[in-house]
C-alpha cells in the first residue's frame, strides 16, 4: 500500500471517530467564520445531525479534512474533540493535543437565490458535497400521531426545533424544479426526494408531479433522480417513477432482523405490509430499474453485526444497494441519549460491504447514482481505492501542525 493510501486510511479512522464522537467549540470562533456567507450553513431539512441542539448558531454541515475526506459535523458539547482557531485557520484538537487543519466547504451560489414565489432555495434543497442536493418534501410524518413512528427518527421533533428559525414547511413541485435547475446550472448532478410517511396515493401523484417540474424547469428527460419511498402496497406503482424520470428508487428497510424491525418500525410494520412486504418491494423495483439501481439503508449499530451484514448480503446478491451508514442518536427521537456502537465497529462493516458490492461488480457510478449522500465510509473507501480523492492539502504534508495561539488541548 502506498504512503498516500495508508495516509488516507488513516484519515478514514479519523472522520469515523470525529463523527460518533462530535465536536465541541467556543462559540466565538465562529464569529468571523462567515458560515451562512461565505462558507456553506447546515440547513435542517429532515433530520438533526446534531448531538445538541443549536437554534440561532450558524454551523457548518461538515469538516474537511486534509486529504479530502468529508467528516460530518456533530455538535456535542462533551466530546473529547475540540474545535479551535488560530487566525484565520481552523484546527480540530484531539484528546492527545494533536491538532489537525479542517476547513469549511464553500457556500453554493444557489443557496443566495429565491424561487418565483420568494422562497429561499437553500430550504428547499440542501447541498451533500460532491453534487448531490438533496430535498425534503415534508418535515414532517404523520406516524407520530398515531405512536407508530420509527423510534430512531427525529423528523418530527426536528420541525418543532427548528421550522420556525429555518422555514421548514412543505415543497412544492414548482419550488423543487427552479430550485434544481439552480442547483444543476452550478454543477450538481444528483438529487434524492425523501420526505416523512403520507398515504401512498398522494405519495406517487406528488412525486410525479415534482419529477415534471425538474424536467420542465432542467430541460431534462434523465435528470438523475432518487426517489425515496416507502413500500406501496400495490407494487405496479414503482413502474410509474421509472416512467416519469427516475433513474433510481430507494426503499429502506431500516433493520434486517424481522423482530427488530417490528419493534423499532411499527408504522411500516403495521401499514406497509411488514418486512416481508418491504423486500418484495426491493425485487420488484429491481426488476424495474435494474441492479445497482435500487437502493436500501440500515440503520447502522440498531441491531448485531452478524444481522447487519447478513442483511446487506442478501440484499446485494439481488442487485439491491444496501447500506448502513452509522446511526447517530437523534435528538428528539425515543432513542436520544443512546449510544452508536465504536467507530471501528462502523468502519468494519464499512470494509466488509466494499467486498460484498465488489463480488456483484457495483460500481462507483451506481453506489454514487443511488444514495442520498456521497458522504459514508463506504463511498470513502471507494474514493480512497480509485483514486478519487484530490491531492493532499501542503499543511498536511509537513505532518502534524499546532497552532500556536488559542489552542489548548
Amino acid at each position: 500500500m502506498s504512503s498516500l493510501k495508508e495516509a488516507q486510511y488513516r484519515e478514514l479512522e479519523l472522520k469515523a471517530h470525529v463523527s460518533q464522537e462530535g465536536i465541541t467549540f467556543d462559540p466565538a470562533i465562529f464569529d468571523h467564520a462567515d458560515v451562512g456567507g461565505e462558507h456553506q450553513e447546515q440547513v435542517h431539512c429532515l433530520f438533526e445531525y446534531d448531538t445538541d441542539t443549536h437554534v440561532g448558531l450558524e454551523l457548518p454541515p461538515y469538516l474537511v479534512l486534509p486529504h479530502g475526506l468529508v467528516a460530518l459535523f456533530n455538535y456535542n458539547r462533551r466530546s473529547p474533540n475540540r474545535l479551535e482557531r488560530d487566525g484565520k485557520r481552523f484546527f480540530l484538537v484531539r484528546r492527545d493535543g494533536e491538532a489537525i487543519p479542517v476547513e469549511f466547504a464553500k457556500r453554493p451560489r444557489y443557496y443566495r437565490q429565491e424561487t418565483s414565489d420568494g422562497t429561499q432555495m437553500r430550504t428547499v434543497a440542501v447541498h451533500n458535497t460532491d453534487g448531490v442536493v438533496f430535498v425534503a418534501y415534508s418535515n414532517e410524518c404523520s406516524l407520530k400521531s398515531t405512536g407508530k413512528d420509527c423510534l430512531f427518527c427525529n423528523i418530527n421533533a426536528t420541525r418543532d426545533t427548528y421550522g420556525d428559525a429555518e422555514g421548514v414547511r412543505w415543497k412544492y413541485p414548482r419550488q423543487i424544479g427552479e430550485t434544481i435547475a439552480a442547483a444543476y446550472a452550478e454543477g450538481a448532478r444528483h438529487l434524492t426526494i425523501s420526505g416523512g410517511f403520507v398515504p401512498e396515493r398522494r405519495e406517487v401523484d406528488y412525486y410525479l408531479d415534482v419529477a415534471e417540474s425538474i424536467k420542465e424547469q432542467t430541460g431534462l428527460e434523465d435528470f438523475n433522480g432518487t426517489a425515496c419511498i416507502g413500500a406501496p402496497q400495490d407494487l405496479s406503482i414503482i413502474e410509474k417513477y421509472k416512467e416519469v424520470g427516475y433513474r433510481t428508487l430507494a426503499i429502506n428497510i431500516e433493520v434486517w432482523n424481522e423482530h427488530f424491525f417490528r419493534a423499532y418500525c411499527p408504522g411500516k410494520e403495521q401499514l406497509c405490509g411488514g418486512q416481508k412486504h418491504w423486500i418484495a418491494a426491493l425485487e420488484h423495483a429491481v426488476g424495474v430499474f435494474g441492479r445497482g439501481r435500487v437502493r436500501s439503508n440500515m440503520v447502522g449499530g440498531l441491531e448485531s453485526k452478524q444481522s447487519t451484514l447478513e442483511g446487506i448480503e442478501a440484499l446485494t446478491a439481488k442487485g439491491i444497494i444496501a447500506i448502513s451508514p452509522a446511526w447517530f442518536p437523534n435528538p428528539g427521537s425515543a432513542l436520544e441519549g443512546h449510544r452508536s456502537p465504536e467507530p471501528e465497529w462502523h468502519l468494519d462493516v464499512a470494509r466488509k460491504t466494499v467486498a460484498l458490492y465488489r463480488k456483484v461488480g457495483f460500481t462507483w457510478d451506481q453506489i454514487y447514482d443511488a444514495n442520498a449522500a456521497p458522504t459514508t465510509l463506504v463511498h470513502d473507501i471507494y474514493r480512497i481505492e480509485e483514486g478519487r480523492l484530490p491531492a493532499p492539502r501542503k499543511a498536511q504534508a509537513t505532518g502534524t501542525v499546532r497552532p500556536a495561539t488559542e489552542v489548548r488541548p
